[in-house]
Formats: structure tokens, C-alpha cells, sequence
């Protein structure tokens, strides 16, 4: 197919950035420009000469704005088939449009704003914007269609260039009709506001840049962000302070980490490596918390992941330097002696959230063979009153304290899921494993590797015991206090088990399992 000749364009944005300079190049390459509201109004005070759309239609903008551009000689002009429908053109007077330059009111903007009303929700849904983007879209045969103001550079090139051929078109339509759908879901999503699990569930998607590759180098793979304006503070919208972009599994990691050391108001820090916290502390400052942490398991600390609470500085980031080999350093703030010390590592990732990360209780997506399954995010806390000691023992302030430590670590741990703590620090993990008894065992032999001395040490587990065997390990190693949930059939053989080993015991009822 030929390149796009233009000759009339039609320029209605809400957002109007660049708007006069695109304009006036337009104009300068031999274009007459027809515009609507308040584009027309903005286009007019810069001294950009138009045609108003009221002057096409022989109707001015009515209902508050509402009626403007819903006009046969509107949408006759952009959905004309050129030749085709030479005949109608001719008939009504109408004028070809041959590029629509439209982008939508700021719906999503609008009602993420807390003193948002239902009605002014409703004045910001665009009618006439939605159907102008989809008529110029529909018809990229003959129309070329913009709705994103950092495209007007590459359109007044090409145009310059004559390459306003068939393939960008599409492309350009392509985009358009994007838009307009994720413009939609926000919209279906804000009335279905009141509803968990609507009948119909929505999720757009903006790509943030392709991946290398994806898990494994075999699998091709791109990250994409939600389209909202709660993203701050998360793996997504962190800065690369410095390093190569990150990896899928990366990703992955990093907000693995975020999300278990977002758990601690005191300066914390969790390695993670393959999905699973190795060590987690919370100290004084990050430089003591990163010590702790690294010693829980310091072989699987290896390439792994970093994440602390706190603003990074310089000191802190030296020290893990020249301790070991890590992919991926987090905070909220990278101080700027942290990345003068980056340096010395270039291939070292060193991103800043530029916000605290905070758990948020969205919709969570997982893919399954033909459908997605959706869920709650796990953001349950340790509620003190409705947690119950059934042991003879109870715990001491210190093992209190280490039971609520232990039992938000072991929220982010990979079911079967054992962490044991002591002094606000793991020192031993169990993961994954199809049986709790093994993960019990991997936790006690873990702490066991790195020396520490698990006498006065606590344990938690994100579900309950079915049988005793891995309270009588754990008391073995010299455990004293225990966390779980409880409300198995044999819980009553796992308390006496406990008491037996003058363990203090907490029931919570609250499972958290995490496959």
C-alpha cells in the first residue's frame, strides 16, 4: 500500500503536551488542522491558525463538553474508504480527515484520587475521544491515528520522509486500539469496584522491556507493568541505579525479598536465592541486620538477592562487596557513597525503590492450563488476641518476640515452609519440601552447619503438624518455643509432645502456605 498523504487533520487531547509544536509542524507541511474544545482553544491562544470543528459540524460544543465531535461530518471525514465512498463524500459535503491526533481524559488518574465522587468518576469517562480513536483506527487503510503525545517526533519525520506507509498505520492502530481497551477495563473495573471476583475480570498491561531470555535461556520473556498510578515502591518502578537490566528470575526474586522485608518496622535484610528467603535479621542499623542475615546460610547467600528497609549507604554496601558475590542490591534509598562504592562492581544491580515498599491487598494472578487463578495477597499480620498458647509452658517476652520474627519470615518461605530464629534472626531455613518432618530436619541441619547454638531458639511453621516427629526434632536441637497454626486431628498428641520437652506452644489458626 502506498504512503499516507496528508492534508486534514483533526486534534482533539486532553493531554496537551506538545500539542502546539506538533501543530505548527503539521501545518508547515502543508496541513489543515480542524480542532475541537479545548484543544481549539489552546491552539488558538498560541496563534496556530484552524478550523473549529463547531465551524465542520454547524454545531457548537453542547452539555458541558460532552457533544462535540459525535457528527456525521466528524466521523464520515475519518471512516471515509477513499474511492469507495467517494460518492458520500460528495453528497454531504464531507471533508477526508487523514490523521486523528486524540488521547483520552485522565479516567484512571481521576478515581485513584481518595476524595474522587461518583459523579465527577462519570464526567471523566471520554465518549467522544474513545469513538474517534476507534474510527481512525478501523480505518488505517486511509488514516493514520495518534493518541501518544511521544510519537509526534517520529510522525513529523516520517511525514518529512514520505514513510507514513501501511505498516505504521497498523502499528499505529495497533496502539490506538490498545488504548482505548485499557481505557475500557479501567473503567469496567472502577463499577465492578464493589465486587472481589466480578463475572468478568480484567487486567491491562503495559510492557515495561523485553527480557533476555525467560526462567531458563530457551524461554522468551518481557516484564509489563499495571496500569495504575500505585506502583511506586515496588520491583517495577524501582530505578537502576547501576548494573545491566535485570533478569526475569531476578525480578522474581526482588520482590520475593520486598515482600518479606517490607514485614519489619526495625532496619532489616533478607537474602533470597531461587524464590526463598536463606537469611532474614532485623538489627540496629542495615549493616548489623545484613551480618546476621548473611550468616544464616551463607553458601546459599551466594548470588543471591538483597533487599533492606533502610536508606543503603556507602559502608554497608563495601562490607557485602568484599564479602561475597550478590546479583541484585534493594533499598529505598542508595545513598551517594553506596554508589560511588557500586563502582568497583559494574556488573553489580543496584536498584532504588525511591518509596517504601508496602504490601498491598490486590488481586494475585497465577496461570493455570486454560484459565488464571485469583486470590487475596497474603497480607494477614499476627493478631496477639487470637493467638492462644496450649502448652503448659508459656513464652517468655523474648520468645515472643522471636515467635512473631520467625512466623513473618516463614509467611515468605516456599511450603513445606520451618524457620527457625533466634534474637530477631533466622538461623536456620527448611523449604520446599513434600514433607515437614524434612523441612524441620533441612532447617535444624542448616542451623546446625553454621554453628549456632539453637538452645533458647524458636520455631515456626506455616501449617500445622499432623504428627509429632518434627516437634520431638526440634526439641532434639533444643528448641523452646514453637508457632503454628494448629487445628489438626492429632494436634492434641503435637501439644504433649511439646510439653513434654517443656516447650511453650502458640496455636494461631492461620495457615500460609506459599507454592
Amino acid at each position: 500500500m502506498t504512503s499516507l498523504a496528508p492534508k486534514t487533520v483533526l486534534l482533539s487531547v486532553h493531554d496537551k503536551t506538545n500539542i502546539v509544536e506538533f501543530s505548527l509542524q503539521l501545518q508547515h507541511l502543508g496541513c489543515t488542522l480542524l480542532a475541537s474544545g479545548g484543544t481549539a482553544a489552546a491552539l488558538d491562544e498560541a496563534g496556530v491558525g484552524l478550523v473549529s470543528v463547531d465551524e465542520v459540524t454547524g454545531f457548537p460544543t453542547m452539555m458541558d463538553g460532552r457533544v462535540k465531535t459525535l457528527h456525521p461530518h466528524v466521523h464520515g471525514g475519518i471512516l471515509s474508504r477513499r474511492k469507495k465512498d467517494h460518492d458520500d463524500v460528495d453528497k454531504y459535503g464531507i471533508t477526508e480527515i487523514d490523521i486523528v491526533v486524540v488521547n483520552l481524559y485522565p479516567f484512571s488518574n481521576v478515581v485513584s484520587q481518595e476524595a474522587c465522587s461518583h459523579d465527577e468518576a462519570i464526567e471523566n469517562i471520554d465518549i467522544g475521544g474513545a469513538a474517534l480513536i476507534r474510527a481512525g483506527a478501523k480505518n488505517h487503510e486511509h488514516v493514520l491515528v495518534v493518541v501518544d503525545p511521544k510519537d509526534y517526533r517520529a510522525v513529523i519525520a516520517r511525514f518529512q520522509k514520505g514513510e507514513l506507509d501501511y505498516e505504521y498505520r497498523y502499528h499505529m492502530a495497533t496502539k490506538a486500539f490498545a488504548h482505548v481497551a485499557s481505557y475500557d477495563i479501567a473503567i469496567a473495573q472502577y463499577f465492578s469496584r464493589a465486587e472481589k471476583f466480578p463475572e468478568t475480570s480484567f487486567l491491562a498491561l503495559n510492557k515495561s522491556f523485553d527480557l533476555r531470555y525467560g526462567e531458563n535461556p530457551h524461554q522468551e520473556a518481557a516484564l509489563y507493568s499495571v496500569d495504575n498510578s500505585n506502583s511506586s515502591g515496588t520491583v517495577v518502578s524501582a530505578s537502576l541505579v547501576q548494573g545491566k537490566q535485570l533478569s526475569y528470575n531476578n525480578i522474581a526474586d526482588v520482590d520475593a525479598a520486598l515482600e518479606c522485608v517490607s514485614r519489619f518496622s526495625e532496619p532489616a535484610c533478607v537474602i533470597v536465592k531461587h524464590g526463598n528467603p536463606c537469611g532474614v535479621a532485623i538489627s540496629t542499623n542495615a549493616e548489623q541486620a545484613y551480618l546476621k542475615a548473611f550468616a544464616t546460610d551463607a553458601t546459599s547467600a551466594f548470588g543471591g538477592i538483597l533487599a533492606f528497609n533502610v536508606p543503603l549507604e556507602g559502608d554497608t554496601l563495601q562490607l557485602i562487596i568484599e564479602n561475597q558475590f550478590v546479583e541484585v542490591v534493594i533499598a529505598p534509598q542508595i545513598d551517594a557513597s553506596a554508589r560511588q562504592v557500586a563502582k568497583q562492581r559494574k556488573s553489580l544491580r543496584v536498584l532504588e525503590l525511591g518509596a517504601r515498599f508496602s504490601l498491598r491487598n490486590e488481586l494475585q494472578y497465577r496461570h493455570v492450563s486454560g484459565g488464571y487463578l485469583l486470590q487475596d495477597s497474603d497480607t494477614k499480620t499476627l493478631d496477639s488476641q487470637s493467638s492462644k498458647c496450649v502448652t503448659e509452658r508459656a513464652p517468655s517476652k523474648t520468645e515472643l518476640e522471636d515467635l512473631e520474627f520467625a512466623w513473618n519470615v516463614a509467611k515468605h518461605v516456599k511450603s513445606n515452609a520451618i524457620v527457625i530464629a533466634k534474637d530477631k534472626r533466622t538461623v536456620g531455613i527448611g523449604a520446599g519440601q513434600m514433607s515437614r518432618v524434612v523441612s524441620a530436619k533441612i532447617a535444624t541441619m542448616k542451623a546446625q552447619e553454621a554453628e549456632f547454638n539453637m538452645v533458647g531458639a524458636v520455631l515456626a511453621s506455616d501449617a500445622a503438624f499432623p504428627f509429632r516427629d518434627s516437634i520431638d526434632t526440634a526439641a532434639a536441637a533444643g528448641i523452646s518455643a514453637v508457632i503454628q497454626p494448629g487445628g489438626l486431628r492429632r494436634d492434641q498428641e503435637v501439644i504433649e509432645a511439646a510439653n513434654e520437652s517443656g516447650m511453650a506452644m502458640l496455636f494461631t489458626g492461620v495457615r500460609h502456605f506459599r507454592h
